[in-house]
């Protein structure tokens, strides 16, 4: 990025249109006033419909060339303006990693190397990164797709007891994939299930590879989720963390929190820290964690190469990463470590639903309490907007989480499916 930039005004573009990008667009607005652009095919009416948010529309299924282009195109537009890019999905993750030399004179981009990406956030490389350094993860198998088209192909026995847990290794990789009947995350009940998902896997032509995990007991209130913030220099000058109370139980978007308390988790910090820093990890940094209730041990399951999709809740603690990341890579400067430590309920359901989820009483006191005190914050919920077409449509989504969650989650299990 050109070192003037620090003197112009900023620009941030943000790629995709889902909530997650309404959220680093309100910490952008919140932390400098500025406006936002987001470059997305069919954004969200939460952003369309946006006081601080303008639209660059693309095709879908844009390649890498031609998202380039679009993002050349708008910095040469913007020849005044500090740009920053910004993304929070693992396909965009990789296509700015793949091409950071060429973005990287227009943009300030807080992301890590293709090749940290390919070390560290590939599940399976993860796993054993994990392990090198005495921090838990659940038990793994790894089923390598490469060979699938030959008829002789068969996945390896898993030594696990059912049910199991079984995903994509590298998001990216699966996120381009569509067959019927497809899920961010599956979990298997028996061999039968597990051999059914490996016919659908090799059906619709994936040849990457897929995870098979033991499965961690608890429900959805024994997540944690970290975010992090790794300056150019290598030091973590950002970090907090969440309590998760309620996960979306869609097939696509299983394991995203909707609801969360923000909490620090001092020892959890210190293990993200240690694992981001002896990998020489740069950018943002978004961990999902689960306590395993047998023995309270911290089993950690993946590390996002981005912020997240509920990064705002880092700004709800008091931490807002934006005013880190500009301060580091568009002015320069060197900043002093940064702990989300203030306390919120982040919820985007309804308070009736999520108390219906809650089985632990002490939890929902404390819920409770969060809402009487006026700290229950939503994302979308922000008092700059006054576009009346959009309060509407995101009071709609919010209700509409009742009939997602009686379709799919009607009530809380102690295996969170």
């Amino acid at each position: 990025m050109n070192p003037s930039a620090s003197d112009a005004p900023l620009l941030p573009v943000i790629l995709g249109g889902d909530f997650g990008v309404y959220g680093i667009g309100r910490s952008f607005n919140e932390a400098f006033g500025c406006r936002c652009l987001c470059v997305a095919n069919a954004p969200t009416e939460a952003i369309t419909g946006s006081e601080f948010f303008d639209v660059r529309t693309i095709r879908a299924g844009i390649d890498d060339a031609g998202l380039l282009a679009e993002l050349r195109a708008i910095a040469a537009s913007h020849p005044d303006r500090s740009l920053v890019l910004m993304a929070n999905h693992d396909l965009h993750s990789s296509f700015i990693a793949r091409n950071a030399e060429a973005l990287g004179h227009d943009y300030a981009l807080p992301f890590p190397s293709l090749d940290v990406i390919e070390r560290l956030t590939d599940k399976a490389a993860f796993d054993r990164a994990c392990r090198e350094r005495g921090i838990d993860t659940p038990g793994t198998v790894v089923v390598d797709f490469s060979g699938a088209s030959d008829d002789s192909w068969r996945a390896p026995e898993i030594p696990f007891d059912f049910p199991v847990v079984a995903k994509a290794a590298r998001g990216d990789a699966y996120d381009r994939l569509e067959f019927e009947g497809k899920r961010k995350i599956w979990f298997i009940e028996d061999a039968d299930d597990l051999e059914r998902l490996w016919d659908a896997l090799r059906g619709a032509g994936f040849r990457d590879a897929f995870l098979v995990q033991e499965l961690i007991p608890g429900d959805n209130t024994a997540m944690r989720s970290i975010t992090a913030y790794v300056d150019s220099r290598g030091q973590v000058a950002l970090i907090g963390s969440a309590r998760v109370l309620l996960e979306d139980h869609a097939p696509t978007m299983i394991g995203n929190p909707v609801a969360m308390i923000t909490e620090p988790f001092p020892e959890l910090w210190e293990q993200a820290t240690r694992l981001l820093v002896e990998s020489g990890y740069r950018g943002f940094a978004n961990f999902d964690v689960k306590i395993d209730p047998r023995d309270g041990r911290a089993v950690f399951f993946e590390v996002n190469p981005r912020i997240g999709r509920n990064n705002w809740y880092m700004t709800a603690a008091g931490a807002n990463p934006m005013t880190v990341m500009v301060s580091d890579l568009v002015l320069g400067e060197r900043v002093a470590p940064v702990q989300a430590r203030d306390e919120a309920l982040y919820s985007m359901v309804p308070d009736r639903l999520l108390m219906r989820y809650l089985r632990d009483d002490s939890l929902r006191e404390r819920v409770r309490r969060l809402i009487r005190s006026g700290r229950r914050v939503d994302p979308l919920l922000n008092p700059v907007e006054r576009n009346p077409r959009r309060a509407v449509i995101v009071l709609l989504q919010k209700l509409n989480h009742y009939r997602k969650f009686r379709r799919f989650y009607p009530e809380a299990t102690d295996r969170s499916f």
